[in-house]
């Protein structure tokens, strides 16, 4: 099966760790979060976790040090080599095909591939394959854009049509996909599994420290700013409306046993 054009040029010459890694506020918001959230619904270690779209090992990383066995599986041979240089367990593939056995994990992340897939059929096949490979009762967490959360950046000149399409052309690279939260949660039943949530990730604060970026010329914002960003962000955990803001979305579901 073909990688959407562009891919592998895409990841060839950025730092896909270092956007998560390197001190940027946005990047340590999306980290943290993820983590907490994924803790908040991980099985305890050492449970089996595969990593669709895991790139270099950022998540496998902590996942790993915490104690889980973890499995990357990326299409971009770039990020294996990178994990595999951090001992870490990776190979290529492609998460609308998988190798792995049914049944043979007890977790199973995609964190990138949806908004890589904006075909739906593609997706489609990227979420049978997850419930594919997890075990019954086992857990699939997913990562998305949210083709809403561009309306609040004022120097977007894309927003609307993401919002109305949910594509985002770039003349530099793939497509990106952006769902409708709703969508997304229809996309996890559509494939079997029983949905749980879906989180805000960055939380409404996102485009507030773009915004503050780009009049500072600071990529490190400090730290009243990102704990202010991270409030935000878990306030979204009891306010579910909110989830609209929040420019990443991490959705929960899980195979019926």
């Amino acid at each position: 099966m073909a990688l959407i054009p562009d891919l592998t040029d895409f990841y060839s010459g950025g730092d896909e760790a270092g956007r998560l890694t390197s001190g940027r506020t946005i990047g340590t918001l999306e980290l943290v979060r993820t983590q907490e959230l994924l803790r908040a619904h991980l099985p305890p270690p050492p449970a089996s976790v595969l990593d669709v779209g895991g790139g270099p090992g950022v998540h496998a990383r902590w996942l790993t040090d915490s104690g889980y066995e973890v499995l990357i599986v990326d299409a971009v041979e770039r990020h294996v080599v990178e994990a595999r240089g951090q001992g870490l367990a990776a190979c290529v593939g492609d998460a609308r095909s998988l190798d792995q056995a049914d049944g043979s994990f007890d977790v199973v992340l995609m964190l990138g591939p949806l908004y890589h897939l904006p075909d739906s059929s593609e997706r489609a096949l990227a979420w049978r394959e997850a419930r594919r490979v997890v075990k019954p009762g086992g857990l699939v967490a997913a990562a998305a854009l949210n083709r809403y959360a561009k309306l609040l950046d004022l120097d977007s000149r894309s927003a609307l049509d993401i919002a109305t399409t949910g594509l985002r052309v770039r003349s530099n690279g793939p497509t990106s996909y952006y769902h409708d939260p709703a969508g997304l949660q229809a996309e996890a039943q559509e494939a079997g599994l029983d949905h749980l949530a879906v989180h805000a990730v960055h939380g409404p604060a996102y485009e507030a420290l773009r915004a503050e970026e780009r009049r500072t010329g600071r990529k490190n914002l400090g730290g009243k700013a990102l704990e202010t960003a991270l409030a935000a962000a878990r306030f979204t955990d009891d306010h579910p409306g909110l989830v609209v803001t929040s420019l990443h979305l991490l959705t929960i579901a899980r195979r019926p046993t």
